[in-house]
């Protein structure tokens, strides 16, 4: 009546559940397209693109046509003299309404070209150094999201095998209560014994409900990421390598990272974008040129005998004009707006430098908290492992002690406890020291999937 010993223990813990599980690579394969997180990274890294359409557009010639037909009418009055009268003498004089109406239609094609807007090339420049601050930024979600599903993946597997203890636990405790409920009966142990193995298996049913709980838990996270229900799951073998990454030495690490991470190459870009904003807002200040060509052709078609009918003929159709020249426009006075874009753009700056620099330190002590964690990951299995295998040696002496009356149940019940903690810390240790060499490459930008894949091998 004890806790499977810790070989056997340990090979249990490694055993998938069932004939087929999913793996690394299955979990991060769904991530990759079921992760929302990811998918607006992409959204916005398309958007970013786009801009830079949108910003070289005013750059490029345009072409516009415009017709447009309208209808005049005017009225006035003449002077008419009635006819002579009977008596010879002169007919008198009258004012008389006239109406005239004149149709004229007017046709224009009209294309320009920029030739100098210091402000319209800035604001290309910042497009696209925005488009490679989002490309930077969805390369860190990848990297990111390699992270999380590993992270979340090996949740799943410490959790369970913190549920394989606790189960265990709890049954060699029921035995144990068992045992003292009938060594009271017949008088062989004290009834502390017996209140001490009930408070024990009540311990023992708590704790794994609440494995119950966190293992529930670490499968939704699993399934939050990838977007499926969460199957069985492949497990860390026994044997592991127990070797640091090729890279050795921290500082390394951070400078490989202030150079590659994708993260701080995003806020770098970002820096940059924002000093062409600057540049942009500066510029609006500035003359610009433009290149003009037009032809423009107008018709007037008077409906009504007339002067303009007698000088231009019922149905004429006008001549076309072509213009060619340049546009100089000076900015002379525009109240206070472009000096406050100027001053916000300095401040997006300078936030964006500012940005920059916290990114960077956070990284550089990621970087270093992940360096150390690995160090120290191999001697912290060794000593758990270590630990696990004395509290198995020691439950065996407890247990022989308790045969031959030297230990009480009490001791023994703390030993098979000892014996679970020390098992449970054991599997942490060695699914912590592979996640945290990969942890130490994301926090450097340096996530592949040849490291996805050499953790996928460890598992069984």
């Amino acid at each position: 009546m004890r806790l499977i010993p810790m070989p056997v223990a340990l090979a249990i813990a490694a055993m998938p559940s069932c004939i087929y599980a999913s793996d690394l690579l299955d979990a991060y394969d769904r991530a990759r397209t079921n992760d929302p997180n990811l998918s607006r990274f992409n959204s916005l890294k398309h958007s970013a693109s786009e801009g830079i359409a949108l910003a070289r557009a005013p750059l490029l010639p345009s072409i516009s046509a415009k017709i447009s037909l309208s209808e005049q009418v005017s009225h006035g009055s003449v002077m008419a003299q009635e006819r002579q009268a009977s008596d010879g003498s002169s007919g008198e004089t009258s004012n008389q309404r006239t109406t005239n109406v004149t149709r004229k239609r007017s046709a224009s094609i009209t294309a320009s070209q920029s030739i100098l807007s210091l402000a319209k090339s800035a604001d290309l420049r910042a497009a696209r150094l925005s488009s490679y601050a989002q490309n930077a930024a969805y390369e860190a979600a990848l990297q990111q999201l390699a992270g999380r599903v590993t992270t979340t993946y090996f949740r799943v597997l410490m959790n369970d095998d913190a549920l394989l203890f606790a189960k265990e636990n709890e049954r060699v405790v029921a035995q144990q209560l068992e045992r003292a409920e009938q060594r009271s009966y017949v008088g062989l142990s004290a009834v502390s014994d017996v209140q001490n193995a009930r408070a024990r298996r009540s311990t023992a049913t708590a704790s794994v409900i609440d494995a119950e709980k966190e293992l529930s838990d670490s499968r939704e996270a699993l399934t939050q990421i990838t977007g499926q229900p969460t199957e069985a799951l492949k497990k860390l073998r026994a044997q592991l390598p127990l070797d640091i990454p090729s890279l050795s030495g921290l500082e390394t690490w951070v400078s490989q990272a202030a150079e590659e991470s994708p993260i701080v190459l995003a806020l770098k870009y970002k820096v940059e974008s924002a000093e062409q904003r600057v540049s942009s807002a500066r510029a609006r200040h500035l003359p610009t040129i433009d290149a003009t060509v037009g032809y423009r052709k107008t018709g007037i078609w008077p409906l009504n005998d007339n002067a303009v009918a007698a000088a231009n003929g019922r149905g004429g159709k006008g001549r076309g004009t072509i213009t060619v020249g340049l546009v100089l426009k000076v900015p002379i006075f525009g109240s206070n707006a472009a000096l406050s874009g100027v001053r916000q753009a300095i401040h997006e700056r300078d936030a964006a430098q500012d940005e920059l620099e916290s990114t960077r330190r956070q990284v550089a002590r990621e970087i270093q908290n992940r360096f150390r964690s690995v160090i120290g990951g191999i001697s912290k299995i060794e000593s758990t492992k270590s630990a696990a295998e004395s509290s198995d040696g020691a439950l065996d002496a407890t247990q022989a002690g308790l045969e031959i009356g030297t230990r009480s149940l009490a001791d023994v019940l703390a030993a098979e406890l000892n014996l679970s903690v020390a098992l449970g810390n054991y599997s942490r240790s060695r699914h912590q020291f592979i996640l945290d060499k990969l942890l130490l490459k994301e926090a450097a930008g340096a996530v592949e999937l040849s490291d996805l894949k050499a953790i996928n091998s460890l598992l069984q």
